[in-house]
């Protein structure tokens, strides 16, 4: 109790900032948290892609055109991406715990509803329902993420991003094994899984609740070196251009890869849709290392490579045959998906102080434009041939060159947080029970908040 606390002259002077420390993050990530956030997401991306696992059921019973599939993207895409930045900068003010499991409610409805439409148009409906439910989803899940991760922001958006990119790559299974031999009207079956996910959701927002409730608002505070409000709007206009390249491309195949497969080398739906999952698996496992990877060797590394990576490889697909388009899918989906969340985390840190709207631009706008662009593709698609979209759509990678556009982040940022959650637990184990004066000590030679 009575020893000298001894902190060096450079732990005393070196500036840190700190822009929002969430209660855990001494105590590193709340994996419980994370793995409930991630179940989540994977229950809601699975219930989401859906929809595009069962267009070929959709186009033969309703003699839809490719032009039609796409109205169907775009149903949902525009939904989620319409109210995401908006739901997004609404919750920064005010945080919403529950709105999660209210929003899932949406897709539970929006599923029961697939499930009896008989007409195109009560098709679109129930798709922009579940456009919805992911609209209010994303945003706040991907804070509850963040305040989850104990300071390792890229681990926990990749554990974020696990559960949603594992999800989609369930959807082409179970249509495979359900939807396909029993009909349309199974889709109804899978509004158990939209009530499960709203179980964990308001548990997750009864957890949520008093992190928000205890947390005050800090003060917005510039790290020396960061890059000025002009360039880092020019960073998000290049990091939005870079995700919307990457998700039409992934875009084009969970929309049309199926339809692809069957036309060129005459494979069955059931088998286009385990090739499907298999493209799809590979993203997830993907989208799980980007943001590791992010932390240990820099998000704008990790974006360079992810992109640009990639285009070798679609460039080859359309060319390959069936074997080898299955290997490629899997490298293409391997890197190409390694990007999002070092993107995502990239632009959290850009603008510390938004996280929701950051977050519902990204996930909503990006993925947005993404089925946009799914719905021009499948247009193109009717004058020409799905090969020849593939063709086109093989150059999307060659837009990561933007990168070069991107600032650099000031390196020692996340070392000077480090340090001072170094010197906190020092002063803390040196002083004992007394919490508040480490605190106050902190507060009185960093500046930070803890």
């Amino acid at each position: 109790m009575n020893k000298p606390v001894v902190v060096s002259e450079e732990t005393l002077t070196e500036p840190v900032v700190v822009a929002e420390l969430a209660p855990a993050a001494a105590k590193g990530p709340a994996y419980i948290v994370l793995a409930g956030i991630s179940v989540s997401h994977f229950l809601n991306d699975t219930m989401q892609s859906l929809i595009a696992s069962v267009y070929p059921i959709l186009k033969d019973a309703y003699a839809l055109d490719f032009a039609q599939i796409g109205m169907i993207t775009l149903a949902f895409q525009f939904t989620a991406s319409l109210l995401q930045p908006v739901v997004g900068h609404y919750t920064d003010k005010k945080a919403q715990p529950y709105s999660l499991a209210v929003g899932m409610a949406s897709t539970f409805f929006g599923l029961l509803l697939l499930s009896v439409a008989h007409q195109y148009l009560v098709i679109l409906v129930a798709a922009a329902l579940v456009g919805l439910g992911s609209a209010v989803f994303h945003p706040e899940s991907a804070r509850i993420a963040r305040l989850a991760s104990g300071g390792r922001y890229g681990f926990a958006q990749s554990v974020f991003q696990l559960g949603g990119s594992f999800g989609t790559s369930m959807g082409p299974v179970l249509a495979a094994l359900i939807v396909v031999p029993f009909g349309q009207g199974s889709i109804a079956w899978f509004s158990s899984i939209a009530f499960l996910a709203i179980l964990i959701l308001w548990r997750i927002g009864r957890w949520y609740a008093p992190q928000i409730a205890t947390k005050k608002a800090a003060p917005v505070h510039t790290q020396p070196g960061a890059p000025s409000s002009r360039r880092v709007a020019v960073a998000l206009a290049v990091l939005v251009v870079l995700l919307f390249s990457k998700q039409l491309y992934v875009s084009s195949l969970s929309s049309y890869y199926i339809f692809y497969l069957i036309d060129r080398f005459g494979v069955s739906t059931q088998a286009a849709q385990i090739y499907l999952f298999v493209f799809l698996a590979a993203n997830a496992v993907g989208a799980f290392l980007g943001g590791p990877l992010g932390d240990r060797f820099g998000r704008k590394i990790v974006i360079w490579i992810s992109i640009l990576g990639a285009l070798p490889f679609t460039l080859a697909l359309p060319y390959a045959g069936l074997v080898a388009s299955a290997v490629l899918s899997v490298a293409i989906g391997l890197i190409i998906s390694s990007t999002t969340s070092s993107i995502i985390v990239f632009a959290q840190e850009l603008v510390p102080h938004r996280f929701g709207m950051i977050s519902g631009v990204f996930f909503g706008v990006a993925f947005g434009i993404g089925g946009l662009g799914a719905a021009v593709l499948g247009k193109l698609a009717d004058h020409t041939s799905i090969e020849f979209v593939y063709q086109l759509c093989a150059y999307l990678p060659a837009i990561g060159l933007l990168a070069v556009f991107l600032p650099k982040l000031p390196r020692n940022a996340r070392k000077r947080i480090l340090s001072c959650r170094v010197a906190a637990s020092h002063i803390v184990r040196e002083c004992g029970a007394d919490v508040a004066f480490g605190a106050a000590f902190l507060q009185r030679s960093h500046g930070a908040r803890v």
